[in-house]
């Protein structure tokens, strides 16, 4: 043998060494030299069908893309079908429809629940307004009402409603029992 460097390039010749493996692995294929050729021919026929495919494929989705743009079918177009194909389909399925009905009872329930609020909570404002208390308290307010309308009616010639405000509080506090007296000059000192 000849011992040469051999560059990157240049192809390295096949050594005895070499053929000796290569014999090996057909040995552990199990594959017969007939078998090879067969399963080669049949894959070279179906690489070739695939590529016709391909080719076949791709004309009739050229065709498909004309034909839709001649009927004016847009991507867009295409794509709000689809929803509301999808939008279609969900409402008549059987979940749609069961959570339809279970949301509508709930509804239905809810409404009765806030009805009976309503109607409790209106007695309970009406038994208050029946209450002692509250008679005294409505009628404080009517008597302040008055007071107030009764001021601003005398004093309509030459107050402004500064005046009559302060002349209501005055009088209010005339009314309220409280620790104030008067002064020697005059005004009034609570204590």
């Amino acid at each position: 043998m000849e011992t040469r460097q051999q560059g990157l390039l240049e192809p390295e010749p096949l050594q005895e060494v070499d053929e000796d493996m290569v014999s090996e692995v057909d040995l552990n294929n199990s594959v017969s030299e007939e078998e090879r050729e067969e399963i080669q021919t049949e894959l070279i026929k179906l690489e070739e069908e695939i590529s016709t495919l391909k080719q076949v494929l791709a004309v009739k989705e050229r065709r498909q893309s004309e034909l839709r743009q001649k009927l004016g079918i847009s991507p867009l177009n295409e794509l709000k079908l689809n929803i509301n194909k999808s939008w279609t389909e969900m409402q008549t399925s059987t979940a749609y429809k069961k959570t339809s009905e279970t949301l509508t009872t709930a509804g239905q329930k809810t409404t009765a629940a806030f009805s009976t609020l309503g109607t409790a909570i209106s007695r309970k404002f009406g038994d208050m307004r029946n209450s002692p208390s509250f008679k005294t308290f409505e009628e404080k307010v009517e008597s302040t009402v008055s007071t107030l309308k009764t001021k601003v009616g005398a004093s309509g010639s030459g107050g402004n409603f500064e005046e009559v405000l302060n002349s209501a509080a005055h009088a209010s506090a005339q009314n309220t029992p409280s620790n104030t007296h008067l002064t020697e000059d005059g005004s009034e000192q609570t204590s």
